[in-house]
């Protein structure tokens, strides 16, 4: 095939949210396009005419096929499963009744929080958050129901040694303390928002824009959660006490990032990345050794550009900025931090809701929860609090 048509709808889908972005931002700053948007909006209008032309192609082709095997006495090849399953899907999404093949094979269950989505569709998603999310993506996953029991070994005041002996002299038996954290659910629903503009297009691959939309809908509030928690619900790295707290409110040395690192034991240091926000990392950009060298420089080999101290640098806007009292900064290895998804995706479509907006809403409904499970792979650097007037 001499392209791929998979690639180009994802393609397509990709540009028209691009498109979306970039009115929403006009519409927010009350403003017109300027010179360079008007520029890009036309290349990508120009792009995606393109594209249609050649899906419009290829449907064509597909068409002329099925004519051919018809007038031919021939049958049409069978739809694998991932096609039935994301014609339902669709079907789902529009409104509209799937033909039999696709109804018999997918059996789409409708319940009270709408309509379970099929397994394919569900792994897309999931899959798609673990792309956005690599602290979700590289933490422990335990995808089971019901409340999870997790053992845990902590050494921090006592752990097993070795000493001399003498002959005929009891040994003193020392251990580490076993723990456990406990995993449950917490229910929680990520809402999208589609023009009836798009899902009235035939042409538009509603199904990928849907799950890009809710797959960056569910990461940028689970890595959130992950990081910076909710009282009375997901924990995640939230309840990990500081191992360097900074000099100053609004500035980090490079001692305390040393200090910082170092709070990992070296057997542990492999699978540790960095996890700031954005300025933060271009604070620590500016950072030097003492023979005038950059502490945090570009690495075309980095995961995502970045290396400081010989690991990655990850950037998240879940991640709090310099600020007095804020952990400005993440040292850890993410498979110390345990993730339970408790109940797979399932999918509601609210058709009348937002019917004055010409809009569907549909609503992906997910049970989480997140623990630290091994205090030894995690580090935090909190900024110096803020001195209270007369303290």
């Amino acid at each position: 095939m001499p392209f791929n048509l998979k690639k180009l709808t994802e393609r397509r889908v990709e540009l028209m949210t691009q498109l979306e972005n970039m009115v929403k931002n006009c519409e927010t700053e009350t403003r017109a396009f300027n010179e360079e948007e008007q520029t890009r909006y036309n290349e990508i209008l120009a792009e995606v005419r393109s594209i249609d032309t050649t899906l419009d192609a290829a449907d064509q082709g597909a068409a002329l096929q099925q004519m051919e095997r018809r007038a031919a006495g021939g049958q049409e090849e069978p739809r694998s499963q991932e096609e039935l399953e994301t014609r339902a899907f669709e079907c789902y999404i529009r409104g509209i009744a799937p033909d039999v093949e696709t109804r018999a094979a997918t059996n789409m269950t409708v319940g009270d929080n709408g309509a379970v989505i099929p397994t394919s569709i569900a792994n897309k998603i999931i899959e798609m958050v673990k792309e956005i999310s690599p602290l979700y993506h590289l933490s422990t996953h335990y995808d089971v129901g019901g409340t999870l029991t997790i053992p845990s070994y902590d050494e921090s005041t006592q752990k097993i040694t070795m000493a001399y002996a003498t002959e005929f002299t009891a040994l003193t038996s020392s251990s580490g303390k076993f723990t456990s954290i406990s995993l449950g659910g917490f229910l929680a629903g990520a809402l999208t928002k589609i023009s009836m503009s798009l899902i009235n297009n035939s042409k538009f691959d509603i199904v990928s824009y849907v799950i890009r939309k809710m797959a960056e809908a569910v990461s940028e509030w689970l890595e959130n959660e992950l990081i910076n928690g909710t009282d009375g619900k997901i924990e995640g790295v939230s309840k990990v006490t500081a191992a360097v707290t900074a000099a100053a409110s609004t500035a980090i040395t490079a001692d305390e990032l040393i200090d910082l690192q170092e709070s990992i034991p070296d057997k542990l240091q492999p699978g540790c990345i960095w996890v700031m926000s954005r300025v933060t990392r271009t604070a620590i950009r500016k950072l030097k050794d003492g023979e005038g060298n950059y502490l945090l420089n570009k690495d075309a080999t980095a995961k995502w550009g970045y290396s400081l101290f010989g690991h990655d640098v990850y950037v998240s806007q879940s991640m709090p900025d310099m600020a007095a009292g804020k952990r400005a900064v993440l040292y850890l290895d993410p498979t110390g931090l345990a993730v339970k998804v408790a109940e797979n995706p399932s999918v509601q479509v609210l058709r009348e809701k937002f019917a004055d907006e010409h809009a569907v809403g549909v609503i992906c409904w997910m049970e989480v929860d997140s623990k630290v499970e091994n205090k030894q792979k995690i580090a935090v650097l909190a900024m110096k609090a803020a001195v209270t007037p007369g303290g």
